[in-house]
C-alpha cells in the first residue's frame, strides 16, 4: 500500500453554496482540520454540529465486509474527506474530537455508522443524533421522515434536489485517488447532513 501522506483542496458546489473540501489521508491535515474548525467556531464549541457519514468499497458477494475506506465530516462550508485506508494511523486528535461529548455529530443512519468506526476502528462518536429521529419530531410525529433518507429529508428541509448517482454510490471508495465525482458525491452527503442538523437545531 502506498502510505505516501498527500491532501487536495476542492471548492465543490453544493446548491448555492461553495464547500471548501480538503481530501488527505495526512493524519497532520486531520489535526490542523480540527484545529481550524475549533478556533473557527470556538464560541459556540458546545453548540457545534457536524455532519458525518463514512463510505466503503461496495460488498459485491455474499458474507464481504469491506472496511470503512472514508470518513466524512462537515461543519459550516468546510469539509473533510480522510482516507483512512490509506492513512499511516489514525490520528488522535480525530479520535478526541469525536468523542467530545460536547460536539453532535449528525446524519441519515449515523448511529450505524458510529457501530462501524467502533468495531473496526475502535472509536467511539460519543454524541450521535439520527436526522431521521430529528425529522420526525419537526414534523410534528410524521413516521414517514424516519426512513425518507438524506435525499427524502434535503428535499422536505432544505427544499433541495440532492442528486445521488448510482455509479458513483457503487464506486470504488478505497482507491488511493477519489474522482471529481466521488468528491463531489461524499462532500454533499457530509454537508447536507450538518445543514439538515443544523436547521433542526441538533444540538438541543
Amino acid at each position: 500500500m502506498d502510505n505516501e501522506e498527500t491532501y487536495d483542496h476542492y471548492n465543490i458546489e453544493v446548491g448555492n453554496d461553495t464547500v471548501q473540501t480538503l481530501v488527505t489521508n495526512s493524519p497532520g491535515m486531520v489535526d490542523s482540520w480540527i484545529a481550524k474548525i475549533e478556533r473557527i467556531h470556538r464560541r459556540r464549541l458546545n453548540r457545534l454540529v457536524i455532519g458525518l457519514d463514512i463510505e466503503w468499497r461496495p460488498n459485491f458477494r455474499r458474507g464481504q465486509s469491506n472496511p470503512v475506506a472514508l470518513l466524512q465530516l462537515c461543519v459550516g462550508r468546510r469539509c473533510l474527506i480522510f482516507q483512512i485506508l490509506h492513512a499511516p494511523n489514525f490520528p488522535d486528535s480525530l479520535t478526541q474530537f469525536l468523542g467530545d461529548g460536547n460536539y453532535t455529530f449528525v446524519g441519515a443512519g449515523v448511529y450505524k455508522d458510529a457501530e462501524r468506526l467502533a468495531s473496526e476502528l475502535d472509536v467511539d462518536v460519543t454524541t450521535c443524533v439520527e436526522l431521521g429521529d430529528l425529522a420526525v419530531e419537526a414534523s410534528g410525529g410524521d413516521r414517514r421522515m424516519k426512513n425518507a433518507g438524506l435525499k427524502g429529508l434535503a428535499r422536505e428541509f432544505l427544499e433541495m434536489d440532492l442528486e445521488k448517482p448510482r455509479e458513483v454510490q457503487l464506486s470504488k471508495w478505497d482507491a488511493r485517488w477519489l474522482t471529481l465525482d466521488q468528491v463531489q458525491y461524499a462532500c454533499t452527503d457530509a454537508f447536507v447532513s450538518f445543514e439538515i442538523g443544523r436547521v433542526l437545531e441538533a444540538w438541543k
